[in-house]
């Protein structure tokens, strides 16, 4: 995994946590694309990893079904880590029950995307998520 930083302003950083190697790379070319610096992680151990080592992002983007530690499990370290609580998280999962996705948003998850999902609805989600977060950040 390689960090990447902030550097340019307008652009955006997003975790992307899949461990379906053609949706990743297919959520990676959309997103920097769209103007997002892109960190990988295939797997939780890979996301626990930077979240302990890197800056925070401004979106982490995140499937729930995921080997070594769930997306649930993520949810809740995100929300309890100092540094990254405040960073929104966007499920992106192929769990399309009622019961998924409320345990998902109760653990604080921001938004909730089902497989297959529509490439532009993905990316305005993202748009949403990390425009009220930047409000939020300004109005503190």
């Amino acid at each position: 995994m390689v960090a990447v930083r902030k550097e340019a302003i307008g652009i955006h950083r997003a975790l992307v946590v899949e461990d379906n190697e053609h949706v990743a790379y297919m959520l990676r070319f959309m997103l920097e694309r769209a103007g997002y610096d892109v960190v990988l992680a295939p797997n939780g151990r890979d996301a626990q990893a930077a979240i302990e080592n890197l800056e925070p992002v401004d979106v982490v983007l995140l499937d729930l079904m995921l080997p070594y530690i769930s997306g649930y499990q993520l949810i809740s370290e995100i929300r309890d880590h100092r540094d990254w609580q405040y960073v929104p998280i966007v499920v992106l999962s192929g769990k399309v029950l009622e019961e998924d996705i409320v345990r998902a948003l109760d653990l604080g998850a921001n938004d909730y995307v089902t497989k297959p999902f529509r490439p532009e609805e993905l990316l305005a989600r993202l748009r949403r998520v990390v425009n009220e977060n930047e409000r939020l950040i300004q109005a503190h």
